[in-house]
């Protein structure tokens, strides 16, 4: 019997479309047409519009609450694999609810767990994602993950701005890992900010450990949220001698007063990708393209062909 053609199609969640557009560009692909009917009530139906059995389907969508952009993804996973995709992959720049990763009181979910069984449940096969907030998410899944980092476009972006006397900083003790590896990348210093939270995305105190008097500080987080830690832990930087200060955060989820605190702070600025798009404009933020890093692997992916060479920093 003669082999099946496995064809690679890429599909996009609305929340997603321009990211999408401009990875299909980088590959050199269109993306599959798709249309969504919604009901009065708000529930909603995705449907191809064009054959995927037997392809490759890569679905793109970041899954930022709220919730619909996360059911959107699964309900056309769900689609991919009725239709008869042999290959169905979710392109997830940025996996939401990825904070709950584990039980840190009694009687709370481990969110991060439950969405990977119903990405699994749904019909991924793959999936592939960028700065998870914790790397042992991979761990949730029983299916390949290729977990990317931002790093590989954010170093080259660093070095352009050949800053002298850098030092990179991590806003608290649990992103000290990744603020390590910049440092190791960039040869320079490292200091760490030590912060107590009242409630979530309410800080209580912060203090900083190590020195920055005379240096150019270069924050590095993996989302910035209400932008609480990062522009107090700026201004704590100017308060201590800092020379300038400027934020690398991979997922601008931007949300309450995150733009009116960034306006305010003494951030210089604030550098992030297009995992999710930005809810408005601002001098301050510097948006670097991922989709270049994205069309490189999923490329890679459908040839069987191996994707080290991306995770070189």
């Amino acid at each position: 019997m003669p082999t099946a053609v496995t064809e690679a199609k890429f599909f996009t969640c609305s929340q997603s479309t321009e990211l999408a557009e401009k990875i299909a560009t980088a590959y050199g692909a269109k993306l599959g047409n798709v249309i969504t009917s919604t009901y009065s009530d708000g529930e909603f139906q995705p449907s191809f519009e064009e054959s995927v059995r037997g392809s490759r389907v890569f679905i793109i969508g970041s899954t930022h609450p709220n919730s619909d952009h996360l059911m959107e993804m699964l309900l056309m996973l769900d689609a991919a694999k009725r239709a008869s995709a042999r290959h169905i992959t979710a392109v997830m720049p940025y996996y939401g609810w990825a904070r709950q990763d584990r039980k840190d009181k009694p009687r709370v979910p481990i969110a991060a767990k439950l969405i990977a069984k119903m990405l699994e449940t749904a019909g991924a096969t793959r999936i592939i994602t960028m700065d998870l907030h914790a790397d042992q998410i991979q761990g949730f899944f029983e299916k390949p993950v290729d977990h990317l980092f931002a790093s590989t476009i954010f170093l080259p972006y660093l070095r352009s701005l050949n800053l002298t006397d850098l030092t990179i900083a991590s806003p608290d003790m649990g992103g000290s890992k990744r603020a390590y590896a910049y440092s190791k990348a960039l040869t320079s210093d490292v200091v760490i900010c030590y912060k107590q939270r009242a409630k979530a995305n309410v800080i209580s105190h912060m203090e900083l450990i190590g020195d920055v008097t005379g240096k150019n500080v270069v924050l590095v987080d993996d989302m910035v949220d209400t932008a609480g830690t990062l522009t107090k832990a700026a201004d704590l930087m100017i308060e201590r001698g800092a020379k300038s200060v400027r934020a690398i955060c991979t997922h601008p989820i931007l949300s309450g007063s995150a733009y009116e605190r960034l306006e305010n702070s003494k951030l210089e600025e604030l550098i992030v990708t297009d995992s999710i798009p930005l809810k408005q404009e601002s001098n301050k933020i510097k948006v670097v393209s991922c989709a270049n890093l994205f069309a490189d692997v999923m490329n890679k992916v459908h040839k069987n062909e191996s994707i080290s060479s991306n995770f070189i920093m």
